[in-house]
């Protein structure tokens, strides 16, 4: 056992984990203001769930001993993590950590994986149902699948026996573009396909974030926790570590500069909200890459993904699909490409070693990135949709049109968000800081007239 890998392992669990409370602030700055409370909550509800669950079973099924080709772990054989603890010079480890650490570092990536779908139902969803449908869905998907991707065992012959994607095929996914990222975008869209669009959705400004403060604070805190998300995969503080850190730098600046370039171009002027969407699109997209990559290409590849997801976001209003905070454009279309550019320009001797399309590697490594990205989205949409259909045709997914006019925060948690004393009256303009693509989407309409607002305590 190593103190300093050690040190550095639960250092970065506690930082990944101060993630969900900065995913809360990110999403709910994002919502309307009645209905900042529930989209928090959602966060905060998924780490109860979640962590409750992971002590139970699933560690052990996403890292047991495997016991069906590489797609499940025996989720008996650690059960209530008996057999991780060890007592005296007995400890078990995972490298130079102990098996406890490490427990609770894959701990808090479960956690924030189900956290991230909640942003394509904001303002909509019965709380009780979300809760249900966090409980089985990481059950049946994510466990499942960070045992393909994370898992990497041998049995006393030496045959690996980890999962079938990232052992078995080689898959390279150093932190999480498929299982986190491209899992939780996949079941972001079969979610908000099931419950369909908010009231007003793509006409009713109201929509528009309601507190761009909590949007950057939260999408600082992200940035913050995802040093220990990338650089904490290392499993030690050692050079890898050093590696995926410096990238986890520069891919996301470079995003931030992609969006706002589009942002200007498209929309003729840069925004606030498109400055911290596309450092968590930059973000995303390294995630899988960190460890491929060289610091240039990491760049590049954030100014590409910055690009892309912030045209990528405006799709759901063509497409007609309410995909409420972005979940979609930006996680699963930003996994996606972070997933497949280690096909392409991983770089041989990184950490990773793969050996990507543009330095002679052919296409095999791209292939295999491929098999794994597209494996992930279509049993994450899969299982989803079926999950989301069930509850909402038994208990219910989606709260009355009476209460989500009222209120998600109000009528489902009986709480406000502001305590506005007095009367209080303004203006706005409905073409003025619009969500994500509404700019684009409005720039050939008339412009509407001022509209009066006042708001009663």
């Amino acid at each position: 056992m190593n103190t300093g890998d050690t040190a550095w392992v639960l250092i970065s669990a506690a930082l990944v984990l101060l993630m969900t409370p900065g995913l809360s602030f990110f999403y709910g700055g994002m919502t309307r203001a009645k209905g900042v409370l529930n989209m928090m909550m959602m966060s905060f509800g998924a780490i109860a769930v979640v962590g409750v669950l992971w002590v139970l079973f699933g560690y052990s099924a996403s890292f047991g001993n495997d016991v069906g080709g590489g797609l499940l772990g025996n989720p008996l054989q650690k059960l209530g993590l008996q057999g991780v603890l060890g007592t005296g010079h007995d400890i078990p480890l995972v490298g130079t950590i102990p098996e406890i650490a490490f427990v609770g570092f894959q701990a808090v990536f479960a956690i924030i994986t189900v956290a991230l779908i909640s942003g394509s139902i904001a303002d909509r969803a019965k709380f009780g149902a979300w809760m249900v449908f966090a409980a089985v869905w990481v059950t049946v998907v994510y466990f499942p699948v960070a045992h393909w991707v994370f898992s990497f065992t041998k049995d006393a012959s030496g045959r690996d026996t980890g999962g079938w994607l990232g052992q078995g095929l080689g898959v390279i996914d150093f932190a999480g573009g498929t299982a986190v990222h491209i899992n939780a975008g996949a079941a972001a869209l079969a979610l908000c396909l099931i419950l369909g669009k908010r009231k007003g959705f793509g006409k009713d400004p109201s929509h528009r974030p309601h507190n761009m403060p909590f949007v950057m604070l939260g999408a600082g805190l992200l940035w913050f926790g995802w040093f220990g998300f990338n650089a904490g995969s290392a499993l030690g503080a050692n050079a890898v570590a050093g590696y995926a850190w410096i990238n986890t730098l520069a891919a996301p600046c470079a995003a931030i500069l992609g969006w706002l370039l589009v942002e200007k171009i498209r929309d003729g002027h840069a925004t606030s909200l498109g400055a911290a969407s596309g450092a968590v699109a930059g973000l995303v997209a390294i995630t899988p890459a960190c460890s491929a990559l060289t610091p240039m290409w990491s760049m590049a590849l954030g100014l590409l993904a910055g690009a892309v997801c912030a045209m990528a976001v405006g799709l759901k209003f063509r497409l007609g699909f309410d995909d409420s905070l972005d979940v979609v454009g930006v996680h699963l279309v930003g996994g996606i490409i972070g997933t497949l550019s280690i096909g392409l320009i991983a770089d041989p001797n990184s950490p990773a070693a793969g050996q990507g399309l543009f330095y002679g590697g052919g296409f095999e490594l791209l292939g295999k990135q491929a098999i794994g990205a597209f494996a992930v989205l279509l049993y994450s949409f899969v299982i989803a949709y079926a999950l989301g259909w069930i509850i909402n045709k038994t208990m219910g997914f989606r709260i009355s049109a009476e209460h989500e006019l009222a209120g998600i925060d109000i009528s489902v948690h009986a709480e406000s968000a502001y305590d506005l004393a007095g009367r209080v009256s303004g203006s706005f303009h409905p073409g003025v800081f619009p969500s994500h693509g509404e700019t684009a989407l409005r720039r050939s309409e008339p412009i509407a007239e001022r509209t009066e607002v006042k708001v009663e305590a």
